[in-house]
């Protein structure tokens, strides 16, 4: 099957032009079970890929444009009465997807936005003290543009640290805006896309990142950079959500690399894209410097 998942991962090149370790690790985050959080511009292709995504993996796909006046209800779902059976009747939200792309979640309320927090944790959502599961798998791609625009405001910390991955596509090289200029538009180029894992394949992947081998050295090391961090004044400090999102993330991508094991680079290199939004909630996608700063004055043994 990670024969099939690369051809997802070449798929998605072709839409996305000249963005390939975005897309890895965008997968990576899919493959360990996290959210994602797209930061950047307006235009710079993050709703494409969340659409090209869903396509290619064949998960059904909803999309909720946030709003000031966008109420929990209009995202979970609300009990309707219907007056023939003299019932109430559940009228499921846009959160009962596989795929729930948030686009500008910054522009909502709080209280929208923290209807989504039990969703994200615990893959299930509570409607008038009735629980009800989240169809599986659930990946919920969030964007936001950078908080000098009008009409924004910062997510919660709380609501940051449900993000396992915060990225920024950033615009293309000169040669990719070329290529994206002189050949299909944006929607032929989706309709391009096939799907080319199922559900069940998928899961099995999700899966197989928890037989990805992680050496007790190599987790040392990840404590390391996460203790470092609870001693410092000029940064937040890292949880434990965090050192397990750290460790998940590295597996997904020794996973994407053909390997049964995790290396030191792949915890540095998702580190920081895991990381920063959690130490810095202020900071904006494309600032990775407190992780950066963390990853040179810790030792790295292996």
């Amino acid at each position: 099957m990670l024969t099939q998942l690369h051809q997802v991962e070449r798929n998605l090149n072709q839409v996305i032009l000249g963005k390939s370790s975005q897309i890895r690790l965008a997968l990576c985050c899919l493959l360990a079970e996290g959210h994602l959080l797209l930061e950047d511009l307006p235009g710079m292709g993050k709703t494409t890929l969340a659409h090209a995504l869903a396509n290619s993996l064949g998960l059904s796909y909803r999309r909720v444009q946030f709003t000031s006046d966008l109420l929990p209800g209009d995202l979970v779902g609300l009990n309707i009465f219907d007056a023939r059976s003299q019932q109430f009747r559940f009228q499921p939200g846009p959160v009962f997807s596989q795929v729930l792309l948030a686009d500008e979640i910054n522009r909502a309320s709080p209280k929208t936005q923290s209807a989504l927090l039990e969703a994200m944790e615990e893959r299930q959502v509570s409607i008038d003290g009735e629980t009800r599961p989240l169809p599986t798998p659930f990946f919920v791609i969030a964007t936001q543009n950078p908080l000098f625009h009008a009409g924004t405001s910062a997510l919660p910390e709380s609501q940051l640290d449900r993000f396992m991955f915060r990225l920024s596509l950033g615009f293309p090289e000169r040669e990719a805006e070329h290529e994206l200029l002189r050949h299909d538009s944006r929607s032929s180029r989706l309709s391009l896309l096939t799907e080319q894992l199922n559900t069940e394949q998928l899961r099995v992947l999700q899966q197989g990142v928890d037989n990805i081998v992680s050496s007790d050295a190599l987790i040392d090391y990840l404590l390391s950079l996460v203790i470092s961090s609870r001693h410092r004044s000029d940064m937040l400090p890292l949880s434990p959500r965090a050192s397990k999102a750290v460790l998940r993330a590295a597996k997904a991508f020794a996973l994407i690399n053909e390997r049964d094991y995790v290396t030191a680079q792949d915890v540095q290199t998702v580190f920081p894209h895991v990381a920063e939004h959690r130490l810095d909630p202020a900071s904006s996608a494309r600032d990775t410097h407190l992780s950066q700063l963390l990853l040179q004055q810790t030792p790295c043994p292996l």
